[in-house]
């Protein structure tokens, strides 16, 4: 077990190079290099452009880079996917994705662009039609490079003429079943965006909400939001030794070939078992990332 932390995503808008330099010091788990919805139409060659020199002038370290590139029935979605064959990028996130037939159709084309065969396949859920045909496009990632799901809420909201209320209520049938349907087949779900940069305390409120609902990190719009997600989507340091403790008891050979036991006079089966390991795996990968 070796999970990747992702716990902040931050999108950088890719016809700023500025912000695609300083990204190189931000203490993001991934920046998602943005083409599509922070860049206009009149600037998306010169964003391609911009991300490509980026890429290969590196010096981003060990965060994860994403390229979030313009949907493929966009005028600009086949040269950007064609662009990032030969870059040091670890995956692709592809927009507008509605069905399963979507997700081959992303993959096809990466696959004809020559891309690596370990470059990831990232798509955002946002549609009606996407929420509804979750289980089937989870299914694609039986033979496709699919990797993950990010939530979309802005489009959704305005596609389902919905009020983004601070406890989101309208999306969290739609929250769930992503995570849900991203468990079922082992691939990283992302939360989406919080808007009102000043608000702290709301941005906090909807990470722990985030986590809550079983989200692996979350997309964010400005740096300032990086310390506090990283802090709510890690392990807290009372569930690491917890999950230390559940490790070391069964590991004990007085317990050996035992279901359940009790640790620091709590139960513990085998599922508790499995989840410690992930919990330790993820805080040490955490951990790694600040060396």
């Amino acid at each position: 077990m070796n999970p990747r932390p992702r716990r902040s995503c931050l999108y950088m808008p890719g016809a700023n190079a500025k912000a695609l330099e300083k990204g190189k010091t931000l203490p993001a788990d991934v920046l998602i290099l943005d083409l599509e919805d922070s860049v206009a139409p009149e600037a998306k060659e010169e964003a391609r452009a911009a991300v490509a020199v980026a890429l290969d002038g590196g010096g981003y370290g060990k965060r994860e880079l994403i390229v979030r590139v313009n949907a493929l029935s966009a005028p600009w979605g086949p040269a950007d996917f064609a662009a990032l064959a030969s870059k040091a990028v670890d995956g692709v996130l592809v927009p507008k994705i509605e069905t399963a037939s979507d997700v081959l159709a992303a993959n096809e084309a990466l696959s004809a662009s020559g891309a690596r065969e370990d470059l990831a396949l990232w798509i955002m859920i946002e549609t009606p039609r996407a929420i509804l045909n979750l289980r089937k496009i989870a299914s694609a990632a039986r033979r496709t490079r699919l990797g993950a799901f990010v939530m979309g809420l802005n489009d959704l909201a305005k596609e389902m003429r919905a009020r983004m209320t601070p406890d989101r209520m309208a999306f969290q049938t739609a929250l769930s079943l992503t995570v849900t349907a991203a468990r079922a087949r082992g691939l990283v779900a992302i939360d989406g965006v919080y808007n009102d940069i000043q608000n702290t305390d709301g941005f906090a409120a909807e990470c722990r909400q985030g986590f809550a609902l079983g989200f692996d990190g979350k997309t964010l719009i400005h740096p300032t939001q990086i310390a506090p997600c990283n802090e709510i989507f890690a392990p807290s340091a009372d569930e690491v030794a917890w999950s230390r403790a559940v490790i070391a008891a069964f590991a004990s050979s007085e317990n050996s070939g035992k279901g359940v036991i009790k640790v620091e006079g709590r139960m513990a089966e085998l599922l508790h078992l499995e989840e410690a390991k992930r919990v330790v795996a993820v805080a040490e990968a955490i951990h790694a990332l600040s060396e």
